[in-house]
């Protein structure tokens, strides 16, 4: 019997950035399978292919035994396959039944909608997960009230309702708890029981060994190797995951024994955190690790407060301080650098010089501005960066994504600050300008600058931090120094169970 799907030296570019170039995938009928791979190995990309969201740049599609061309996700759908959001795409101001239903809604008499219907067969959807939804999980709850459980739920909800032949699930249990992950183990054995396919991608471990009949693993837009999961464990898993060859030079920094931490967090909570706590010394650069999406975006953009915590106290230099507002975390002696320039970064429409100077006047408290006067030293923090551009006056918008990049990290470098936020920072750079930030980087935690480090790319953060925090669900999951700095114990601590 053909497989249910097979992939098929898939390759995908985005401009010069090589996201995949041989993936490879065959799932049998009724078969779970997962999908692995460290943080950037182009799994997701993988599956966005399949399930239409994205168009390959080469390679070929066979679904149910024959080629398929997919132009949107409405072909893939018409071919049975469905994909669950890593990143909810639900819609707030409407109710679980109209979510899960959305653009697929029961029509009655003359075609128009047929909310009875609507509404009797979101019952019985919700139905499977009632032991474990909690209070208020109704077809008429509106999903902007509901926990962040809750909302996962109604998102597995909206792709069973499609009644699929092949599902993919990215990080499908990323915000159930213990009993919501059993119970949805039992959907899919069911599913799997009907001869309804499944890929799995998860962070856990434990998870994958438990339900998943095959596992494919990827690394570096690579297929690399595949498993009978009867017939292999943990540890090999892991290694092939896993890339020997170190890509940056490692940073040895040791810190000194009784050093008073410049910063210190405890018990911080918000949202996606649950009781962090650590310290940072002056001139360490704490990495923080896990796969994406764990809580270390949300830790950095609460200390420069633009999440702040729910709960939790912040102290620097051994002085408690408010970070309610990025104002007061900037003046407080704060810096973040986000690799996500169009959302946390550019002024639109402002020049080159408006767009560098915004933290330094912040945190300088101007009140006026002599351009004249400023220019030279946001000229010179530009040019450590090798940044090309025409002139200071020239829009943000006329630079590429690259130098864009460039503009907002020597935004923070020139404020010198008591602690630099980096937030995957290197994201859309090219490896000379990666080279340069990083020396940079280092000289500021020479000068006494404490670093939080986030990134997406496991070397990166492996050859720049002093020590990592790996989180996990939110949670600090374990911490690795000095010889267990290494991606095996970093793989295997952002795949294992939390404690």
């Amino acid at each position: 019997m053909a497989p249910v799907l097979e992939a098929i030296n898939i390759q995908k570019r985005f401009g010069a950035i090589v996201a995949l170039s041989d993936g490879q995938l065959s799932i049998g009928e009724g078969e779970i399978h997962a999908l692995l791979g460290a943080n950037g190995c182009g799994k997701s990309t993988l599956c966005k292919i399949i399930a239409g969201t994205v168009a390959p740049s080469g390679g070929r599609l066979r679904i149910g035994g024959r080629d398929a061309v997919l132009s949107s996700p409405r072909d893939a759908e018409a071919l049975g396959v469905a994909l669950f959001y890593q990143e909810l795409s639900l819609v707030p101001q409407l109710s679980v039944a109209d979510n899960i239903y959305l653009g697929h809604e029961p029509k009655g008499a003359g075609g128009f909608g047929d909310s009875k219907a609507l509404l009797a067969q979101t019952r019985a959807l919700i139905a499977r997960f009632a032991p474990v939804a909690g209070p208020g999980f109704t077809p008429e709850a509106l999903v902007g009230r509901l926990t962040p459980d809750q909302r996962q739920i109604v998102e597995i909800l909206k792709v069973l309702a499609r009644r699929p032949r092949l599902i993919i699930f990215d990080e499908a249990t990323a915000a159930l708890d213990r009993r919501q992950v059993e119970l949805f183990f039992g959907v899919l054995r069911e599913l799997k029981a009907q001869g309804v396919s499944t890929i799995f991608i998860s962070h856990r471990m434990d998870e994958v060994f438990a339900v998943c009949d095959r596992i494919t693993v990827m690394r570096n837009g690579s297929t690399v190797a595949s498993f009978a999961t009867a017939q292999t464990d943990r540890d090999t898993v892991i290694r092939a995951m896993v890339e020997s060859v170190a890509l940056l030079e490692r940073r040895v920094h040791a810190r000194p024994a009784g050093e008073r931490p410049r910063l210190v967090a405890q018990g911080l909570s918000g949202k996606r955190l649950q009781h962090v706590s650590f310290s940072v010394a002056p001139g360490e650069i704490l990495g923080l690790g896990g796969l994406q999406g764990q809580g270390q975006s949300a830790l950095l953009q609460g200390l420069f407060g633009a999440a702040p915590f729910s709960t939790g106290q912040v102290t620097l230099d051994g002085a408690s301080v408010s970070l309610r507002s990025t104002a007061q975390a900037i003046r407080a002696g704060f810096g973040y650098v986000s690799g996500d320039r169009g959302r946390d970064a550019a002024f639109g429409g402002r020049s080159i010089f408006e767009n560098i100077a915004a933290a330094s006047l912040v945190r300088e408290g101007r009140k006026l501005v002599w351009p004249r006067q400023l220019k030279p030293r946001f000229e010179a923090a530009a040019a450590a960066l090798n940044t090309k551009y025409d002139g200071m006056e020239a829009p943000i918008g006329s630079l590429s994504g690259g130098n864009q990049q460039k503009i907002f990290i020597a935004r923070w470098l020139e404020t010198r600050p008591k602690v630099l936020l980096l937030d995957d920072p290197a994201k859309g750079i090219d490896l000379a300008a990666k080279a340069d930030f990083f020396a940079l980087v280092r000289q500021l935690a020479e000068q006494g600058t404490a670093i939080l480090f986030y990134a997406s790319e496991d070397a990166e953060l492996l050859a720049l931090s002093d020590r990592i925090l790996v989180f996990n669900g939110g949670q600090i999951a374990g911490e690795l120094t000095g010889e267990r700095l290494t991606a095996l114990h970093l793989t295997d601590a952002a795949y294992g169970a939390l404690a």
